[in-house]
């Protein structure tokens, strides 16, 4: 499997095992390091076995290479990535190539991820999207899985990135929220300018005012002062995000889909996520986008 990386990053995992070289140093530190070097061979795992929840440490950092086995470690101890969602390539006869490979992936990683991670806001700082998926010489042999992890490229991070202990509040927040930019970012039309694909980008506004109203139902039966004030103001989003979705131009769509973007600014959800107790650090990524 080959370990590909989102358009977010330009980073691959890759490694071998290599055998553990006890060379002149102390006696007790040779021993330390024989029974280090001989933990991580018992915990190899082929990454054609990896399942959702292993967290893992690649046997090296090599970029852009092929991966045969990760080092499985307990959530408990630093590791250096979690996989966090698995899917089978279907409906390619052939090899559908490195690129073709990585786009499917690209695709579908994010939807799967987000059937483990709950709030993404909660993931830790450097902490990103990656993926193994099949070479074409694995390919041949029947190999179609692909899977979704979250890894850092320098350093380490502790205990699993799913979260048990939600309240039914804090599910129906998330569910309705994540869902919310879901559709915004699955609908993102190729061409940057409107006026290029007005039709385009009045389907996004679509699916956006779709998704706000299926937030705006979940966030009805949560009562907390500062998520009644956001869902007052989500309403107005959604209210503008049809207007979008229904401009008879580009000069009508511009108005409505100024105030609809902002209106569903992360930075304007803190408040609520604070009160809900979820994490209030808005993503790197997302922080970029609505700074302008």
């Amino acid at each position: 499997m080959f370990p590909g990386v989102t358009s977010r990053s330009a980073r691959g995992m890759s490694a071998l095992v290599a055998l553990l070289a006890i060379g002149a140093v102390g006696c007790s530190d040779a021993i330390d390091s024989a029974t280090a070097g001989a933990k991580k061979v018992v915990r190899q795992r082929s990454v054609f076995s990896l399942t959702p929840g292993d967290c893992y440490n690649p046997n090296s950092g090599a970029n852009e290479s092929e991966e045969f086995s990760v080092e499985i470690v307990p959530c408990k101890e630093p590791h250096e990535g979690q996989v966090v969602g698995e899917f089978k390539i279907e409906g390619e006869s052939a090899y559908p190539g490195d690129e073709g490979a990585s786009k499917i992936a690209d695709e579908r990683c994010p939807t799967e991820s987000q059937k483990f991670i709950s709030d993404t806001w909660a993931i830790p700082a450097g902490v990103e999207l990656f993926y193994y998926y099949p070479t074409s010489q694995s390919w041949a042999t029947g190999d179609r899985a692909v899977s979704c992890t979250y890894a850092k490229e320098t350093g380490t991070f502790t205990d699993s990135l799913k979260n048990d202990s939600l309240n039914a509040d804090q599910k129906a927040y998330l569910k309705g929220a994540g869902a919310v930019y879901d559709a915004l970012w699955a609908n993102q039309p190729e061409a940057e300018q409107i006026e290029d694909d007005l039709a385009g980008y009045k389907k996004q506004a679509k699916a956006v005012s779709t998704a706000l109203d299926s937030h705006l139902t979940n966030l009805k039966g949560i009562e907390q002062p500062e998520t009644v004030k956001l869902a007052k103001q989500l309403k107005d989003a959604a209210d503008a995000w049809k207007d979008a979705a229904s401009a008879g131009d580009t000069d009508a769509f511009y108005i409505a889909y100024d105030l609809a973007f902002t209106g569903i600014d992360p930075n304007k959800s803190v408040d609520a996520r604070k009160e809900l107790k979820l994490a209030t650090t808005v993503p790197a990524d997302d922080a970029e986008v609505w700074a302008g």
